[in-house]
């Protein structure tokens, strides 16, 4: 019972955290680009890959904290589902150029994330 409570509480405030970075996102960025679902995804990824790297190479920590953190709050930060339903959108309405624009950014930046996440918990 208690590993779904961590990934109860750590999904709520991943949703709560994703919902209130796509409201500040679209407020300063405009509505043209799904900007939140980016920066979500990006931010997601550089979190698992920290999180994870220092808690299976560096630190011994309690298995809820992982269910809590990747799992939940991860899960529910990361959002690739709006991320494929809104590249739909945009290739819906024929725009195939920042469709492909979305989908990159998204792949590459995920990756880099990641890949930037793990290097900086390696040095710690």
């Amino acid at each position: 019972m208690l590993r779904i409570i961590a990934v109860a509480v750590g999904g709520s405030i991943g949703a709560t955290a994703r919902y209130l970075v796509s409201l500040w996102a679209s407020e300063r960025f405009g509505a043209d680009f799904p900007y939140g679902t980016l920066i979500v995804n990006v931010a997601g990824c550089f979190i698992i890959g920290i999180f994870m790297t220092l808690t299976t190479e560096r630190f011994i920590v309690n298995p809820y904290w992982r269910l809590l953190v990747t799992v939940g709050f991860v899960g529910g930060l990361t959002t690739f589902s709006s991320f494929s339903y809104e590249t739909f959108r945009v290739l819906e309405d024929s725009n195939v150029i920042i469709a492909l624009y979305n989908i990159g950014l998204n792949l590459l930046l995920g990756f880099a994330a990641t890949w930037i996440g793990i290097g900086v918990a390696r040095l710690v």
